[in-house]
């Protein structure tokens, strides 16, 4: 299966027609897939509004390639808008994947057999903050690679892994200049803030990771 056919995937896994192993196949994709995990989530409310109007039925018979087609088109009908606006959002988010600082290559080439670190990216809709992370277990707890744009300054901000337990473990800290970090359109500050450090914490017992700014106010948060 191509990586242009686990895209167009989605709506079929969505609806529940997919084979297992095909399913099996877009549930690895889906892991590693932003894009598809968001018009995933844009299908889902949908194509169970559509099964719950096609009745219990449904569920004895498997729709024919005509009828799939014709739901999907009504699903994306449906959710185009929606959708749109959240792709501008998800490019934006894959573009910072992509370049995630060279911090994260450092973590995934430390150390032969060492699992794949862990992308996560979030943009706060109040402050304009993006933050893209990569996480890694290591013997000693969690190593995190940081990229952060759209961080105004002046100011001085730290980075606070959160445990399960609600226990805040101080990560890093760091000032902002008066440009900023990764401002389009200010000159000498449209870069954005890479930085690397590491917690005590193992991966799984993180709840979320914090950015604030030293008095406390929260700038973006990233889920564990």
């Amino acid at each position: 299966m191509s990586l242009q056919q686990r895209h167009r995937d989605v709506a079929a896994y969505a609806l529940g027609v997919l084979e297992p192993a095909d399913a099996f196949r877009f549930e690895e994709h889906l892991a590693d897939c932003a894009m598809c995990t968001v018009q995933l989530s844009d299908f889902a409310s949908a194509a169970t509004s559509l099964a719950e109007l096609a009745g219990p039925d449904r569920v004895e018979a498997r729709p024919s390639r005509r009828l799939l087609d014709r739901l999907t088109d009504e699903v994306v009908v449906v959710r185009r808008r929606s959708r749109r606006r959240r792709l501008q959002l998800v490019a934006a988010a894959a573009a910072l994947i992509v370049a995630l600082p060279a911090a994260a290559l450092a973590i995934q080439d430390a150390g032969s057999g060492s699992p794949a670190p862990r992308q996560i990216v979030a943009k706060d809709a109040t402050t304009g903050v993006t933050a893209a992370a990569a996480t890694q277990d290591r013997a000693w707890g969690t190593a995190v690679a940081l990229r952060l744009s759209g961080l105004k300054g002046p100011g001085a901000c730290r980075l606070v892994a959160i445990g399960k337990d609600g226990i805040e473990h101080p990560v890093l800290t760091w000032t902002v200049p008066t440009g900023g970090y990764g401002i389009p359109g200010s000159e000498g500050h449209e870069d954005p803030l890479d930085i690397e450090g590491g917690t005590d914490l193992p991966s799984g017992d993180i709840g979320h990771w914090e950015v604030r700014t030293l008095d406390g106010q929260p700038l973006v948060s990233l889920k564990g």
